[in-house]
């Protein structure tokens, strides 16, 4: 069987709504994959996105379509790879330069950074995600080997003891980490946004970094969104809130961060479509890659 080849195996579980989204981030990961210019390379997405995940992207790629007048989609695919790219380095900085060795996913989906990339001696990896969904992933990526000593933790990010069953995995409080929320927050309503950012702060140690995506709140609302915004609310996977000042957010939460839109400096990579809307301009829709470190205790 090669790297492309999707295993026979069987998903028994059915995965609910928000879980089925990241088999359409593995399709997007795999056309990514297959392109001349690619800004990685992710020879296990093709085998865990499925038939079910190339269906979802088909659904996507029939919404966000480029045009030429003012009310074009964005561009999915490319917001995508800009954001899978924008994380690998930024995680191979943390640990490379910053001496990291504690890595959470949160949550993991179907990501194969523990997989596809290399990272130093001792670096664990954290997956926490929903159980149907880790236990699909291990059957498919059963015979690969990952490059960071990977731990799952089966567990709901909204649910009371993720924070037990993560150091029941090997956690470690007292050490920095690194925690990526990739594709989550605006799945969430606004008080469980801050209730889980506020929750990882209060289990991580002085050193500790985040990063993560989210839109602002004219993302939520503007006409030309409509389209794709339909598609997810259809799946059971709406979209929930918004932050226009996400260094604010975090701020509240106990990090001092910095947020770049696509397009900017250190996160375009050559590929994003789009004019870059400066902060100032009101009603523009607008995606922020947040990146910072656990506020020193004033």
């Amino acid at each position: 069987m090669t790297m492309h080849e999707t295993p026979t195996v069987t998903d028994a579980v059915p995965l609910g709504p928000l879980e089925r989204t990241a088999l359409l981030t593995a399709a997007l990961r795999a056309a990514e994959t297959s392109r001349p210019d690619r800004l990685y390379t992710d020879p296990y997405a093709a085998g865990l996105a499925g038939a079910a995940g190339w269906a979802l992207l088909a659904e996507i790629a029939a919404v966000t379509g480029r045009r030429t007048d003012e009310s074009d989609v964005p561009s999915t695919p490319d917001f995508n790879a800009i954001r899978t790219r924008f994380l690998d380095d930024h995680l191979r900085r943390l640990t490379r330069e910053a001496g990291i060795r504690q890595i959470v996913m949160a949550p993991a989906g179907l990501d194969t950074r523990a997989w596809r990339l290399r990272w130093p001696a001792g670096t664990r990896w954290f997956e926490i995600d929903q159980p149907a969904l880790l236990a699909r992933k291990r059957r498919r990526m059963a015979e690969s080997r990952p490059s960071a000593d990977l731990r799952t933790v089966p567990a709901d990010l909204t649910g009371l003891d993720w924070e037990t069953r993560l150091q029941e995995s090997g956690y470690d409080p007292a050490r920095p980490s690194v925690w990526v929320l990739e594709g989550l927050l605006y799945y969430l309503p606004p008080d469980e946004v801050r209730r889980l950012l506020t929750r990882i702060a209060a289990c991580s140690a002085p050193g500790s970094r985040i990063a993560a995506d989210l839109v602002n709140t004219a993302a939520l609302t503007l006409p030309e969104m409509e389209p794709l915004l339909s598609v997810f609310e259809g799946w059971g996977a709406p979209w929930m809130s918004g932050c226009d000042v996400p260094e604010r957010l975090f701020d509240q939460c106990g990090y001092m961060v910095k947020a770049v839109q696509p397009g900017e400096p250190g996160a375009d990579f050559g590929r994003w479509p789009d004019p870059v809307p400066p902060r100032s301009a009101r009603g523009a829709r607008r995606v922020f890659f947040v990146h910072g470190s656990l506020r020193v205790p004033r």
